[in-house]
């Protein structure tokens, strides 16, 4: 099984699944899933003739459940460490939902030497917390009550989030009978210390000055009916501040996007790519 020990202050071991050959794409999942949530992609990207590497966030997946390190700075130190222990160069960084401020954080901390594309899915970049520089952002009641729900009843908490991550709960039918108790099965498994902490990073992280250092080619892909990261305080603005970005609207599309409009983001990424 492929680990990496990290080096930053809180280190831990962080899972990694590497397939494939020729030009590498990193994908970064969101919470409270991991790289299982990229089967769709991986294959169609490996079928293309690209490298997958496919990892979990500490805390998430088979990766490392440390007490701390639940942050975007110490993510995207995650995310060096593995860019460099496997000398991935020429990367595209494809984060979903809250992975896309991975994205965000080590390209605005780290550069641009190891990346040559960039693809947002459904992120929360650049900024979902309400402030007075942000006033179209979501109320931090949203995030506290989130956590909230969390520390209560985590299990019981997922079994309401689901449904509203793949917007089963309003009625939307290209959800499988199995998609929602698998992607349960993957959250459970997760540590109830960072599906806690995850919440704080994505809800308060502001992603705008990373963005700003975003010079290579970007997709940024979001669902129009997303319900849980709103287009408009995200893809949308995030599209304004890139110069030159590509923004795909998924039609009626829900967060999770990945799973229930695989073919037509995997046909986006390859398009993209090439």
């Amino acid at each position: 099984m492929p680990i990496l020990k990290t080096s930053g202050p809180v280190a831990t071991d962080i899972y990694y699944q590497d397939i494939g050959e020729g030009t590498p794409v990193v994908l970064i999942h969101g919470r409270p899933l991991s790289h299982r949530m990229w089967e769709s992609q991986v294959n169609a990207l490996v079928d293309a003739g690209y490298r997958c590497i496919a990892y979990d966030r500490r805390g998430f997946g088979q990766s490392g459940r440390p007490t701390s390190g639940y942050d975007y700075d110490t993510f995207a130190s995650d995310l060096n460490d593995l860019m460099t222990a496997l000398d991935i160069r020429n990367a595209a960084l494809a984060g979903f939902s809250m992975g896309g401020g991975e994205v965000a954080r080590y390209i605005g901390r780290y550069g641009t030497g190891r990346v040559s594309k960039a693809m947002l899915l459904g992120a929360v970049t650049p900024f979902l917390l309400k402030t007075a520089d942000n006033p179209n952002g979501a109320d931090k009641s949203v995030f506290d009550g989130m956590l909230a729900g969390v520390k209560k009843d985590r299990v019981s908490f997922l079994e309401q989030f689901f449904p509203h991550f793949y917007n089963a709960d309003a009625g939307y039918e290209g959800v499988s009978g199995d998609l929602i108790p698998f992607s349960k099965w993957i959250a459970w498994g997760a540590s109830p210390i960072g599906t806690q902490r995850c919440i704080t990073a994505f809800g308060t992280t502001d992603f705008r000055a990373d963005l700003k250092k975003f010079t290579m080619p970007t997709l940024i892909v979001h669902g129009d009916a997303d319900h849980i990261v709103p287009i408009d305080i995200s893809a949308k603005v995030a599209h304004a501040m890139i110069a030159g970005s590509r923004l795909e609207i998924l039609d009626g599309a829900p967060h999770g996007f990945a799973a229930t409009h695989a073919e037509q983001l995997n046909a986006l990424m390859l398009d993209f790519l090439r």
